[in-house]
């Protein structure tokens, strides 16, 4: 796994002394990349320092994003970590080691190969809301007790960061994956051509995009896939428009 390609992402956190918590979390396991959706103003610096000591470099580094779907357009994945289900994720939470190993797959070895991939973090109080969680492309749980199940922000970065700097040394996929920014296309050509035929109504297109952006992220596309699959559907689409077109003469 390539380190350097793994953003730990943080949504509005309240506490300036858990981001600085976090940037130490951060260090301990070699991660550098550190995203906030907030502003840095919002956070007392000082605070912020004091809990990260000689880590504090990755809060100097750090940048900020209006939402997560900005923060993590330049990742093949984004998982959302959370203890809620949720109405659509029933089957698909990851335990942290079975993230590690899917995010060491995208990443690579090799500064040259592989992609990015974010680990996404709610506020302290709430989590990651439901909404939240529509924008990430799969749901990571760590397991805790049912009498106590909330951890601290930094607790769970540290959680998670560990079992990445474990999966460390993995074998490559030996290509590039390509990122979210860069299926969103892809999905679009796939939404658009089942409208195109009539699969669904305009009302359900957000659901089926929601559901090609979770499948897809975690096959962790190459852009040959990606072209290879749009391809498919423009193909299929203009074919079923023929057929449609051959009956009504």
């Amino acid at each position: 796994m390539d380190l350097n390609k793994i953003a730990i992402v943080l949504v509005h956190p309240d506490e300036s002394r858990n981001v600085g918590a976090v940037c130490r979390a951060m260090a301990n396991n070699d991660l550098k990349d550190l995203r906030i959706v907030g502003k840095r103003e919002d956070y007392d610096e000082e605070r912020v320092r004091i809990l990260a000591i000689h880590a504090v470099y990755i809060w100097e580094n750090a940048r900020f994003f209006d939402s997560i779907t900005e923060a993590t357009a330049d990742c093949t994945i984004a998982a959302g970590t959370t203890r809620r289900r949720g109405k659509k994720r029933s089957d698909k939470l990851l335990l942290p080691e079975e993230f590690a190993a899917t995010a060491s797959n995208i990443t690579g070895n090799k500064s040259d190969e592989g992609s990015k991939v974010a680990a996404i973090f709610g506020n302290e109080r709430t989590g990651l809301t439901d909404e939240e969680l529509t924008e990430c492309t799969m749901g990571v749980t760590i397991p805790s007790s049912q009498d106590f199940g909330s951890l601290n922000l930094s607790h769970a970065v540290q959680i998670i960061s560990y079992q990445l700097f474990r999966q460390s040394k993995t074998i490559s996929p030996g290509y590039t994956p390509i990122n979210l920014k860069r299926l969103d296309k892809t999905v679009q050509t796939i939404a658009d051509s089942l409208q195109q035929i009539g699969f669904f109504k305009v009302t359900g297109r957000q659901d089926m995009e929601n559901f090609w952006t979770a499948v897809l992220s975690r096959a962790a596309l190459s852009e040959k896939d990606a072209a290879y699959i749009e391809k498919t559907f423009t193909k299929a689409a203009g074919l079923a428009g023929k057929t449609q077109s051959g009956q009504n003469q």
